[in-house]
């Protein structure tokens, strides 16, 4: 019979192709007279595949050491290094900047679902909308025309929408008024945005960015500790262009990418279901090949998405069982993986000097 530990060495999370010991899973193991307690804390949200994996691994324990085990597995995320020099924001672990070079290729879209399925797994998640000219957010969250609370007239209280803490511009102004402020004002106001909002215990922070490169982009890579970059794009060549622009922007600015997403990659009949790729192919695929990073995952042009998003629904929540979201699920897991490999962020633990007159 196999010991405990050979038996664990062997089984390998899917998700990050690691075994559960070389990755640094199993937290503790204790073993007495035919059976066994193991202790196993993933780096990534899981609520969905624990209980599988805790059965998968129960089984092999007991096929091939003989043991009847007891797993506690849990999910722990922990903070991860940014851009040097940036300070963290308080409340908040991780920064996830969803970007695209093109306006229209469902930025927006892409990072409600996106923070919605990282809340289905269990994470405590919060959303910055950094669109201050076409704030759209709280209408796909379904929280408009709500207003947030400041307790002590200075900072703000997050609005929960679908259980995401989420701020915007748009909570602060009348719809229907014209953002026409120039590039010093819109920084500011961004700043204002993340940095005065009391995030409670953020595992998350998404950012759903403008589209394009300019000023707002260039102040989040220099003044908010970005922990990675999604990159949303359509097949067609012409959002591809700006896609790389985006891309190269965050490189530049040591901005790890974690993948890109590739939006509207095929159109689905409604009537007939037959597939077509009206935007083009491949595109997405060569880009991530080009630049050596990976497609998250593949969304359709599907009607669904689009009813869902205008009703304040987005189809993690209304349809979570559906196809749509088990696709957002599985860009949702693949970020979080991504996130949970790169190197931790220990500042908050050094002691603070302080020095005064004795």
């Amino acid at each position: 019979m196999a010991s405990v530990q050979d038996v664990l060495k062997d089984i390998v999370d899917p998700h990050t192709g690691k075994d559960l010991v070389s990755g640094k899973c199993v937290k503790r193991v204790t073993e007495s007279a035919g059976k066994a307690e193991v202790d196993i804390v993933l780096p990534y949200p899981a609520n969905r595949f624990i209980p599988q994996f805790t059965d998968e691994i129960k089984a092999k324990l007991k096929a091939e050491a003989g043991v009847d085990a007891t797993i506690m597995m849990r999910s722990e995320v922990v903070a991860h290094a940014a851009q040097r020099g940036v300070p963290h924001i308080p409340g908040v672990k991780n920064v996830i900047a969803v970007a695209s070079g093109k306006g229209g290729v469902g930025k927006s879209t892409t990072a409600a679902n996106l923070a919605l399925a990282l809340v289905a797994e269990g994470a405590r998640v919060g959303m910055l909308d950094a669109d201050i000219y076409g704030p759209s957010q709280p209408t796909l969250l379904g929280v408009e025309g709500k207003q947030p609370e400041s307790p002590d007239g200075k900072s703000m209280q997050p609005i929960i929408g679908h259980g995401i803490q989420t701020m915007s511009i748009g909570f602060l102004i009348d719809p229907e008024q014209p953002m026409v402020w120039r590039g010093p004002m819109v920084t500011q106001a961004l700043l204002q945005l993340i940095n005065e909002t009391r995030w409670d215990n953020l595992d998350y922070l998404v950012i759903d960015l403008p589209p394009g490169t300019g000023d707002i982009q260039l102040t989040l890579a220099q003044k908010v500790p970005v922990t990675g970059a999604v990159i949303v794009t359509t097949p067609q060549d012409i959002a591809l262009i700006d896609a790389r622009k985006g891309l190269k922007m965050f490189e530049k600015v040591n901005v790890p990418i974690l993948g890109i997403v590739e939006n509207m990659s095929v159109h689905i009949c409604s009537n007939c279901g037959h597939a077509e790729p009206i935007f083009g192919e491949g595109g997405g695929v060569k880009m991530a090949e080009d630049y050596h990073i990976d497609v998250l995952g593949k969304l359709p042009l599907d009607l669904s998405i689009r009813l869902n998003a205008d009703e304040g629904k987005p189809s993690v929540v209304a349809e979570p069982d559906g196809k749509v979201a088990a696709i957002y699920q599985e860009i949702a897991r693949k970020v979080a993986v991504k996130v949970g490999q790169m190197q931790q962020d220990f500042s908050s633990k050094f002691p603070k000097i302080v020095i005064q007159n004795s």
